[in-house]
């Protein structure tokens, strides 16, 4: 009876999760996928704990649209699946204007009266991503479904809820629809798929070989927990089958896809309409420029017909619609050989096989190395030392094998054996059970240490400018540094005996030195220690949590699992470095070296569990106002009393967007050093947004910006505003 009676909700628990769910379904919109929050990352995380203490109360309080499902859980033994209503087509492809032009001509053969002038398209990016399904009845998500053969795919239900930028519930007032299939790609985007393979790396597991098979390989994961924590998103490009009461309202593929964005989803950046062919053409050539900036990986664009009668009276082919047609990109591809396969030992002891290519040109570059990620790849590719192989650069950047061509073959090529021992050491390596990766377990390695030293020199670490790779070789190679700890008792005398070491340039190494030990701020140090499976990201989110290089020693598994962005496995691998008598040796030699380290003002907001958070609010662990808990945006950091630097800013606080491209940096290091300034930098143009400062070729967002009466910056006013 007792059970029975707690079962039960009242109405004020009823009305209460209604109202979170709504705050958290708005909340979700507004940071993923306008990119434009409203509260900070504890204000929302209050709000999901206080949903999840509810449905956790009251069981039937929970439905199918909330957002507590987005942690996954359930683990399937296959993916059943599923016919589409309507069946997922591919899109004919054209390789020039002159070809698209053609298409064109042929569509308007289909269309008596019609002519060119009378056609507008709706253009966008081409994503390369994994095509998806998602299914709502009466505005609720009830299945999700991956392109598979175009008639059918798997159900992927559970994973896709996981995933930030898809609606669990359409978000709108207007009337919702009883049926809408919403299409798009999953993908990731390069910044995250690059995060993932690093961690991947470090924890010995598979990497990737592009975004697109991130995302197919995440979505199609049999354990919705493992897909929520891969860093998938849903960009919408158009619909399926669609029923209304009363008919629908659309009538224009533009009306569709700001229709969509009413319901919550994200488009393709840059989508745009093209009133004419030539509008399409300058569309296109504008894209091809910023191609390399975008932030997915494109392998082209697609023109639609934007009237919804001209797209039905144009119909479908066997396999294509007839009313749109995919602009590729010209293939960064060529043919080469596989003069031979060689072991690099990399500072956590893994083994890495690296093609060594004759040289190719791809896409503009001369290509002579790719790495062959381990020997699971090399096997599952058949690759043999000799082989034709297909080279192209991922992302035009990152040089790859695409395949072997056995066709080619010549009965002289070889088998590669992957050796049991290390090539720079001798000693024994080992495969662990679940890993993809040998390591070489010897902490004297050669290889493991000279890999550690340039590690902790690099732009990833310490940053130390003049101090590179050959350098740390003949250091290494003259006695002068065996660990990180030397490089800091280093003196002019020393370096001046090194060959092709000049008096000016011992000088300037040893004060890039003394500047980088003097500068050192703790998330930079614990990037630069190596520490496995803790980056650039989770160190700054450390160093934010503890304050010091003490106070995260000292910390134990559960303390260190309640950080946000680390898990069990995180901690484990901190706590195993901490452990290690030859890591507290460092440590020590690197304090004797005179080397300190202070939590920066750059550090990423502490993004504690829900829990600790609670605890720190009440004041439980002993933490003021000034106890280093910082907010989600610029603002809240320059109220948090992190230090006059940042209050005092003219950006503090204030929303930044950078387009076009920049003289004096990259876009990432721009990003970085506005976040310095207190500023918070967004992804997308909106009334809300301070400043947009642009660069050379700046495109649509200037216009947007404009319109929106935001505030332009030109390129030397950012520096002037960042004391540069």
């Amino acid at each position: 009876m007792e059970n029975s009676r707690r079962a039960q909700a009242p109405d004020e628990a009823r009305a209460r999760s209604a109202k979170l769910r709504e705050l958290l379904e708005y909340h979700g919109l507004r940071y993923h996928v306008l990119d434009d929050p409203e509260i900070s990352d504890a204000e929302y995380d209050g709000l999901f704990r206080e949903l999840l203490t509810l449905e956790e109360a009251y069981p039937e309080l929970k439905d199918d649209a909330s957002p507590t499902l987005r942690v996954g859980g359930a683990v399937l033994d296959s993916l059943p699946s599923r016919a589409h209503s309507l069946p997922m087509y591919s899109l004919n492809n054209v390789f020039s204007m002159a070809e698209g032009r053609g298409f064109v001509r042929r569509m308007l053969r289909l269309l008596p009266g019609a002519n060119e002038r009378d056609m507008a398209f709706w253009m966008e990016p081409k994503l390369d991503g994994l095509a998806m399904e998602l299914i709502y009845e009466n505005g609720l998500l009830v299945c999700a479904l991956t392109r598979g053969d175009g008639e059918s795919g798997e159900v992927v239900t559970g994973n896709m809820r996981t995933v930030r930028t898809v609606p669990l519930r359409l978000f709108s007032r207007e009337p919702l629809p009883d049926l809408l299939e919403v299409r798009g790609e999953v993908l990731m985007n390069k910044k995250d798929f690059t995060a993932l393979n690093l961690r991947q790396q470090e924890a010995g597991g598979r990497t990737f070989a592009n975004p697109r098979n991130a995302a197919a390989g995440s979505v199609r994961q049999l354990d919705s927990a493992e897909a929520a924590r891969r860093p998938l998103r849903f960009i919408a490009y158009g619909i399926g089958k669609a029923e209304w009461k009363d008919g629908a309202p659309w009538s224009t593929q533009q009306e569709i896809m700001l229709g969509l964005g009413d319901f919550g989803f994200a488009a393709a950046p840059g989508a745009a309409l093209c009133p004419s062919l030539d509008a399409v053409e300058c569309w296109y050539d504008a894209l091809v420029r910023e191609r390399e900036s975008f932030p997915f990986e494109l392998d082209g664009a697609v023109a639609k017909v934007n009237s919804l009668e001209l797209q039905a009276k144009l119909g479908f082919t066997a396999r294509a619609p007839r009313f749109a047609v995919a602009f590729k990109f010209e293939a960064a591809q060529a043919r080469t050989k596989l003069e031979d396969i060689r072991i690099q030992v990399g500072r956590t002891g893994v083994l890495t096989p690296v093609a060594h290519l004759a040289p190719v040109n791809v896409g503009g570059v001369t290509v002579r190395r790719a790495t062959l990620h381990n020997e699971d790849e090399i096997r599952a590719g058949d690759l043999r030392i000799g082989d034709t192989v297909l080279v192209r650069r991922a992302g035009d950047v990152i040089p790859e094998v695409v395949t072997a061509l056995p066709e080619l073959r010549s009965g002289e090529e070889k088998e590669f054996v992957f050796p049991d021992r290390c090539p720079e050491c001798g000693g024994r390596v080992f495969r662990e059970e679940g890993e993809a990766a040998r390591r070489c377990v010897n902490r004297a390695c050669p290889a493991v240490r000279r890999e550690a030293i340039r590690h902790f020199v690099s732009k990833a670490g310490l940053d130390v400018q003049g101090l590179g790779e050959r350098l740390v070789e003949r250091l290494l190679d003259a006695g002068l540094v065996k660990g990180p700890a030397d490089l800091f008792r280093l003196e002019e005398k020393d370096l001046i005996k090194l060959e092709r070491m000049g008096e000016k340039a011992a000088v300037k190494v040893v004060k890039a030195l003394g500047e980088a030990g003097k500068k050192a701020t703790l998330s930079r140090l614990l990037a630069a220690l190596g520490i496995r499976h803790v980056g650039e990201r989770t160190a700054r989110v450390l160093a934010g949590a503890f304050g010091s290089l003490d106070a995260l020693e000292a910390a134990g598994p559960e303390e260190l699992c309640r950080v946000r962005d680390v898990g069990p496995e995180v901690a484990a691998s901190i706590r195993d470095f901490f452990s290690s008598q030859g890591n507290r040796e460092l440590l020590r030699a690197l304090r004797e070296a005179g080397l300190r380290a202070a939590v920066e003002k750059s550090a990423l907001p502490v993004r504690f569990s829900p829990a600790l958070q609670g605890e720190l609010l009440l004041g439980e662990k002993g933490q003021g106002e000034s106890g280093g808990i910082q907010g989600e945006n610029g603002e809240d950091r320059a109220k948090s009393g992190e230090g006059a630097g940042v209050a005092d800013s003219p950006l503090a606080g204030k929303s930044l967007l950078f387009t076009g491209t920049l003289s004096s940096f990259g876009r990432e290091e721009a990003s970085r050093l506005a976040e310095e300034a207190g500023a918070l930098v967004v992804g997308s143009v909106s009334r809300r947004l301070d400043y947009l400062v642009v660069g050379d070729n700046p495109g649509s967002k200037l216009t947007k910006a404009e319109a929106a009466g935001v505030g332009i910056l030109c390129e030397a006013d950012f520096l002037r505003l960042i004391g540069r």
